[in-house]
């Protein structure tokens, strides 16, 4: 019966012992170990996780306060309870437990059940019960992080944070003593109640350290003179979306996030500064994601606007994970794909003229044409048409293919659904995507030599920062792909092309710095003035902005130039500078190009230009602009051979557009030199025709609109002339409409069915297109 008895003991004792159920406080803290955030626990208390261990200061005034022979005993300390049994019995009541540390956590798990000899008893059983399956820095924790320090607070580290503003490592001898002495009457902490008595203890644990040497008089005298906390420290909020975050996914732990504090307050302050300008015209929310292109490390993150006032405007929303409208933000991803395809070279002229597809007329921004522009120009200056026309090109669903591989979640529909609004803001992206897709172009052109032009995708992460660390203490880079969705060529070459879109007004003078302002950047603003985005890359760093309001009313001047980025430049202002990218020579080949047409140089371009292309781009058309023309001797008339000898002919190349472009290009372009016209004895010779239709377009089934007043309304015909001033005379099914000069349009309403309208010039110049009218 003895030996089962001892063994139904030994089981018990062995038994596995969890003495804290409570619920704790979920806490984030930065890179450093700095605190960022925190939510109560769910009974109201402060009550941080358990840190690894103790510090060094707050041990040693712990054990020297409470149990000196901690490191000595089993759980019970029979001459502390000696002591404690005659000082009670001399004194004829208790005045002392003999309590050790062990004996504590077992008292604190039982929160604080009443004082007693059986009590005491079961203490001392469970606190042998806990020694045998408890390191004795594991107790130590577990006092530290559940003893009561006054208030809601408990735990060491609540406890340093709440009336230090520290963490426990960083305490001074006076504040750690402090704590040390606080568990024994935590309501010492309370302003006004007792505080001489709190120093009174404090400085005497002080002076037991300085007879034990562990400090010297110098620290002993210095540390008496501190002052106490006059309250708790209200925590911070430095990353409250980022706090919810870690809330949703690990309710009642701490996490070391990646972000780095000191930043993430200066990016905050931002953020308020350009809040509040904003707020002038009810643009209420602003979000930023900074992250390190290498690693992918989020260093700020900041979720929305702090709320002001007692009116909602969405503040709790994290803006950062929430799908948004991406207007032009996804420009530089077609720009890069069609110069992989060899579909264009870096200046390849694309029309910008009005265009009609099926229902579907994009118009720029600024409601202009240029008639065609460089292709890195209509990137820099996120020219609608011409993004449109070379997607068209491109192809969406390749397009839409790309994106997925760059990294783009939210495109949960088809390629066809999207069509060719994809481009322009039909699709909805997140900043956090955002900052990945960018992220990873800055790293496929940093590491092209070192990964032999594999491709290696930017995971960006703020949360765990040891979880991103390798064994040798190098931050992680995801894992290396052989079919990167861009060359690094072609993003070199689209970086370069962002160099040089243009800054916001507050930038004003930024070409003067020559190495802080080197960004490659694009904004984007989606339809209605609802979103406003602005992302920026250097080799270090990618910073992604968007601002707006997040219940999704659009506001005049809610644009990416004006409200997301301002913000942009401010925040890389605080970055280090990290250079510029390196050129990925491998993968280009300096080729002459057209400095005009921007395609290959073919035997008659003059003037031209070296520029570094990628090689697929070889396989592009010679220029199709520059031809062959035939002028007089004055060459100021063209001619041919049946109106003039070919002796006394001067042939000239000559750049010359199509006349839709030509008719917006030499508006936008007064250097741009038409083609002279022919000498009056050879226009009744000429077949070539130079009138182009804008509207309506060959074949093309056309609506009559209907006006706000219910009515009818008229289409709007127009042509390009290559010479302006000339009469044209317009003709509806062979009936005279009238005549136009300088501005070719003419309103007309016709009746449902087919028709053909038909120009002729003074010259004699005809053209005609066939329509169709499907309703009246």
């Amino acid at each position: 019966m003895v030996a089962i008895g001892l063994s139904a003991m030994a089981i018990i004792l062995l038994m596995p012992y969890r003495p804290f159920h409570d619920p704790l406080s979920t806490v984030l803290y930065d890179r450093h170990g700095k605190l960022l955030g925190a939510r109560i626990a769910a009974d109201g208390q402060w009550r941080f996780p358990p840190a690894d261990s103790v510090p060094y200061k707050f041990e040693k005034c712990i054990l020297l306060f409470e149990d000196k022979n901690f490191y000595r005993h089993f759980g019970v300390d029979p001459l502390a309870l000696a002591r404690a049994m005659y000082s009670n019995i001399r004194e004829g009541k208790i005045v002392s437990g003999g309590s050790t540390i062990s004996m504590q956590v077992i008292r604190l798990a039982g929160k604080n059940r009443s004082r007693t000899y059986a009590e005491k008893i079961r203490e001392m059983w469970l606190a042998v019960r806990m020694e045998l399956q408890y390191s004795k820095s594991d107790i130590l924790n577990l006092y530290a992080s559940n003893a009561p320090f006054g208030g809601n607070v408990v735990g060491l580290e609540a406890a340093a944070w709440r009336y230090f503003g520290r963490s426990p490592a960083d305490l001074s001898w006076s504040e750690a003593a402090m704590l040390a002495v606080l568990p024994n009457a935590p309501a010492l902490i309370h302003p006004g109640r007792n505080r001489q008595l709190l120093i009174e203890k404090r400085n005497h644990l002080l002076d037991r350290l300085l007879e034990h040497k562990l400090i010297d008089s110098t620290t002993c005298y210095l540390a008496r003179l501190e002052q106490l906390p006059e309250r708790p420290h209200a925590l911070p909020r430095y990353a409250p979306h980022l706090l919810d975050r870690h809330f949703l996914s690990n309710r009642g732990s701490s996490l070391r996030s990646t972000l780095d504090q000191n930043l993430q307050k200066k990016v905050n302050g931002i953020v308020a500064n350009h809040h509040k300008i904003l707020q002038a015209n009810q643009i209420h929310n602003l979000a930023v994601l900074v992250a390190e292109v290498e690693s992918g490390n989020v260093l700020a993150y900041v979720g929305n606007t702090k709320a002001t006032g007692a009116e909602d405007h969405g503040n709790q929303v994290d803006v950062i994970t929430a799908p948004r409208s991406s207007g032009s933000i996804l420009k530089p991803f077609l720009y890069a794909g069609m110069l992989d395809e060899g579909m264009i070279l870096p200046n390849t002229l694309v029309p910008d003229i009005p265009t009609y597809m099926a229902g579907f007329s994009p118009k720029n921004f600024d409601l202009k044409y240029e008639g065609a522009v460089p292709a890195s120009r209509a990137l820099a200056r996120s020219l609608n048409i011409p993004a449109v026309l070379m997607l068209k090109e491109f192809g969406v669903p390749r397009f839409h293919y790309l994106l997925e591989k760059m990294g783009m979640t939210t495109l949960r529909n088809s390629p066809g659904s999207y069509g060719l609004t994809l481009v322009l803001g039909g699709a909805e992206v997140t900043l956090w995507d955002l900052a990945a897709m960018y992220a990873s172009m800055a790293r496929t052109v940093n590491h092209f030599y070192e990964n032999s032009g594999k491709y290696s995708p930017v995971d960006i992460h703020p949360l765990n920062y040891d979880l991103v660390k390798s064994s040798s203490g190098d931050e992680k880079m995801s894992k290396l792909t052989d079919h990167a969705p861009l060359s690094a060529g072609a993003i070199w070459l689209t970086y370069n092309a962002l160099l040089e879109v243009n800054r916001p007004e507050s930038e004003m003078g930024w070409e003067s710095f020559s190495s802080s302002k080197k960004i490659a950047w694009k904004t984007g603003t989606s339809f209605g003035f609802r979103d406003a985005w602005a992302v920026g890359s250097r080799p270090g760093y990618v910073v992604a902005v968007w601002a707006g309001n997040a219940d999704g009313e659009g506001r005049p001047g809610l644009t990416g130039i004006n409200a997301a980025a301002p913000v942009l430049f401010d925040v890389f202002d605080l970055l280090p500078e990290s250079g510029w990218f390196d050129r990925p020579y491998d993968e280009l080949v300096e080729v002459p190009v057209c400095r005009q047409s921007g395609h290959r140089a073919g035997d008659i371009c003059e003037p031209v230009d070296t520029v570094w292309v990628l090689r697929p781009g070889l396989r592009s058309s010679s220029c199709p602009y520059h031809q062959l023309v035939h002028l007089d001797s004055s060459e100021k008339y063209r001619v041919n051979s049946d109106c003039e000898q070919v002796s006394t002919m001067v042939t000239k190349p000559w750049f010359v557009l199509p006349a839709v472009q030509e008719w917006y290009y030499k508006m936008m372009k007064p250097s741009y030199k038409p083609l002279p016209t022919y000498r009056q004895d050879c226009l009744d010779l000429i077949s070539q025709s130079i009138i182009e239709f804008i509207y309506p377009l060959k074949g093309r089934k056309v609506f009559i609109p209907v006006e706000l007043d219910g009515k009818p309304g008229q289409l709007v015909f127009e042509i390009a002339h290559r010479e302006p001033h000339t009469n044209v005379y317009w003709h509806l099914d062979d009936q005279y409409l009238g005549s136009t000069s300088n501005f070719h349009q003419m309103e007309l309403r016709p009746s449902k069915g087919m028709h053909v309208v038909t120009v002729i010039d003074e010259n004699g110049v005809e053209a005609a297109v066939q329509f169709e009218v499907v309703s009246d």
